[in-house]
């Protein structure tokens, strides 16, 4: 009998949508997950296209917007649950709201007890 297919969701998200995605208090039921968003790093721009501003009387074109990126490794049970959580925290209606990757999970070892593939992933 073969286990069951591990999965790799990668979001990437506007850098508020991120945190609502991930907060339990939005009823968004991601109990596990990794999110990358640090000063400078996590950046992009698609539809939206960026920003003007105007800092100390000079006009700025801004062009990649703050982003935030969510990596959660789940069971293949799990993959549309997790879409479904990170549509209902991350969705405005607007553009911007950003996309969702799956892909398949090669390995996943857990490094304290070893375990591996499904086990891991709990």
């Amino acid at each position: 009998m073969t286990e069951p297919k591990s999965i790799s969701l990668t979001a990437a998200l506007d850098l508020q949508a991120g945190a609502d995605a991930g907060d339990p208090s939005t009823g968004s039921g991601l109990p596990r997950f990794t999110m990358v968003a640090y000063t400078g790093g996590a950046l992009g721009c698609g539809q939206q296209k960026g920003y003007h501003e105007t800092y100390r009387g000079v006009d700025i074109e801004v062009n990649l917007l703050k982003k935030v990126r969510l990596e959660i490794a789940v069971n293949e049970a799990f993959v549309q649950p997790t879409i479904d959580a990170i549509i209902r925290g991350a969705r405005t209606g607007e553009i911007g709201d950003g996309k969702i990757f799956v892909l398949p999970l090669e390995r996943c070892v857990r490094i304290r007890s070893g375990e591996e593939g499904n086990d891991a992933i709990g």
